[in-house]
């Protein structure tokens, strides 16, 4: 008779010891849920847009950096699409079930969120947070890496066919895994490395034995706890400095915003005078006063307001903001050559102002340009 054929199976094992497994099926749960009302906020069932993944909490530097570092935590929850999702919960579902009767609820938990979170961290700061992130495969590969830990701990208690199944099995997806990332662009392989890398410590750090009042050295998991806290004091140490913040966007996106119905508003006025003169009876001195009053003055305004706005050159939307200052000094100086032209009945002012009109034409329409969305 083998000297392994009295070992119990694993699986066996694990089920007597925990027979539920209710982390992994509120992990999967949550998962399924935030997709389903992403789906219903406007994501796409194959790919959603950065703009969503931003909106629902995506790990982004300039987001992150500006005081929401709950993102390493909520983008782990994201997904960019219906195949993404099922990969990854299909991985979670194959391998969580395992590491949670190994470690048990609370320890299972710690370890999927530590590793996910400090995936994410390296993420960010090996893409210099320029990549919107998200996805719970930072994490999932932390509870492989637990997974390898504890089988390789109790390689000797395991059946030499149970051992190579999962041990190698469990290796081969991590390593196949790392290798597409390199290869197929778009995906996140530092959080993917972060993530597993973490999982092997906390394994260590977290580990608990199969056999029931069996006890595990303490030096092996203070090495670990000593390695993981140097790791991470020098992770967040390289942390870049952001070029720009989120809010600092978001400001810039509503000086846009508040220019375009303004200009909106300012092209009615200018057709109305424009219709008013077509009829007849309003003198030149009357109409050059209305050009001045309700398209100069408010040219004028915008444009010492947008000359104000402090802009980041490294913000997306500082183009647009350049764009539409220059549009405003055009479109001002060009309505006060109009109103002195009519004053004087000097057809070279007149000409000025159509040549200033013209050019501020020449600048891409106002009425077009949409705040610009940041760029990964």
């Amino acid at each position: 008779m083998s000297e392994h054929s009295s070992i119990p199976p694993l699986h066996d094992l694990l089920l007597q010891r925990v027979p539920r497994v209710r982390v992994t099926q509120w992990l999967i749960g949550v998962n399924l849920l935030v997709f389903l009302a992403m789906l219903a906020s406007g994501a796409g069932l194959w790919h959603s847009s950065n703009s969503v993944q931003l909106a629902w909490g995506a790990n982004f530097g300039p987001a992150t950096q500006d005081g929401e570092w709950w993102r390493l935590g909520s983008a782990l929850f994201l997904h960019f699409g219906v195949l993404h999702l099922v990969m990854n919960m299909w991985a979670l579902w194959d391998g969580g079930q395992l590491v949670e009767r190994m470690y048990g609820h609370l320890r299972f938990a710690a370890i999927y969120f530590i590793s996910g979170i400090t995936g994410n961290l390296l993420s960010l700061v090996s893409h210099h947070g320029q990549a919107i992130s998200g996805g719970a495969s930072g994490a999932i590969f932390g509870v492989y890496g637990a997974l390898l830990v504890c089988v390789w701990r109790e390689r000797r208690q395991l059946q030499p066919r149970e051992f190579r199944w999962l041990f190698w099995g469990a290796s081969g997806f991590a390593a196949l895994t790392i290798v597409l990332g390199l290869l197929i662009p778009g995906i996140d392989n530092a959080a993917h490395v972060g993530g597993f890398l973490t999982g092997l410590l906390s394994g260590v750090v977290l580990a608990r034995a199969l056999e029931a009042g069996q006890t595990l050295p303490w030096r092996p998991r203070a090495r670990a706890a000593a390695v993981f806290a140097l790791a991470l004091l020098l992770l967040i140490s390289q942390i870049p400095a952001p070029a720009w913040l989120w809010s600092e966007e978001a400001l810039a996106r509503k000086e846009v915003s508040e220019f375009l119905r303004d200009d909106a508003a300012i092209r009615q006025a200018w057709q109305n005078i424009l219709n008013d003169s077509k009829r007849g009876g309003v003198s030149f001195d009357e109409l050059a006063g209305r050009i001045d009053t309700a398209i100069g003055d408010r040219y004028e305004e915008s444009f010492e307001h947008l000359s104000l706005f402090p802009i980041n050159p490294a913000l997306p939307s500082a183009k647009t903001l350049e764009m539409l200052r220059d549009y405003a000094e055009l479109r001002r100086n060009a309505s006060r050559s109009l109103a002195e032209g009519l004053r004087s009945k000097d057809s070279s002012k007149i000409r000025e102002a159509i040549a200033l009109e013209k050019k501020s034409r020449e600048l891409q329409s106002p009425a077009r340009v949409p705040p610009e969305k940041p760029k990964p």
